[in-house]
C-alpha cells in the first residue's frame, strides 16, 4: 500500500489518484469536523479541506509519510470561518443535556439531572477555552492526533502544543471537579499556609 506521501506525489501527474488520499482521510476529517461544528458544517467543511489540498498538493512536504496532520490543519484552518457555529453547536449540546427525561424514575432523572449538569458545564469549558487551545484539545482528543502531529498540522511547536493542552487539560479536570482557577489557586494557598 502506498504511503500519502506517495499518493499525493503520483497526484501531481495524474489527479485522479488523488482520489485514494480522499478515501482513506475523508471519513476522518468529516467526523472530526461534526463533532466541533455539527453535521451540516462537517459536509462543507470536509469537501473544502479536501479541495484546498488538491489545490495545494505540490505545497505538501513528502517528508511527511501520514498527511493525516496536513489534512487536519487545513480543516482547522476552515472551522476557524466556522467558530460561531461550533460555538452554537457547544450551547446546543449544554442545552440538550438540560431536556428532562419523562421516561425514567425518581432516581434517573435525578442522576441525569447530575449528568447533565456535567455535561452543561464542560460544554461551557470547552467554549470558554481560547481558540488555539480548543483547537489543540480536540485534535488530540477528537481527530486522535500526536503532540508532534497537531503541531505540523496548526504550524505551530511541539512545545506549544504541549502547554496549550496541559492548560486546556487544567481547565477541564477543574471543571469536572466543580472548583474553578481562582478556588483551586485559593485552596492551595489555604493549605500551604496552615502547613
Amino acid at each position: 500500500m502506498s504511503t500519502d506521501s506517495e499518493v499525493i506525489e503520483r497526484s501531481r501527474t495524474s489527479p485522479r489518484a488523488f482520489g485514494d488520499l480522499f478515501h482513506r482521510h475523508a471519513a476522518g476529517v468529516h467526523r472530526y469536523v461534526a463533532r466541533r461544528a455539527g453535521t451540516e458544517t462537517a459536509d462543507e467543511v470536509m469537501a473544502e479541506t479536501f479541495l484546498v489540498a488538491f489545490e495545494r498538493r505540490a505545497a505538501f512536504d513528502p517528508s511527511y509519510s501520514d498527511a493525516r496532520p496536513w489534512l487536519f490543519g487545513i480543516a482547522t484552518t476552515l472551522l476557524a470561518a466556522h467558530r460561531r457555529r461550533e460555538a452554537r453547536h457547544l450551547d446546543a449540546l449544554g442545552r440538550a443535556a438540560e431536556r428532562e427525561d419523562d421516561d425514567g424514575g425518581l432516581g434517573r432523572v435525578a442522576d441525569r439531572a447530575d449528568a447533565d449538569a456535567d455535561v452543561r458545564r464542560l460544554a461551557r469549558a470547552i467554549r470558554s477555552l481560547s481558540d488555539g487551545d480548543r483547537d489543540v484539545l480536540l485534535l488530540h482528543a477528537w481527530a486522535d492526533l500526536s503532540m508532534d502531529q497537531i503541531a505540523t498540522a496548526l504550524l505551530i511547536p511541539t512545545g506549544t502544543v504541549r502547554s496549550r493542552l496541559f492548560r486546556a487539560r487544567k481547565i477541564l479536570r477543574q471543571t469536572a471537579e466543580g472548583t474553578t482557577s481562582e478556588e483551586s489557586d485559593h485552596g492551595r494557598v489555604d493549605r500551604t499556609a496552615t502547613a
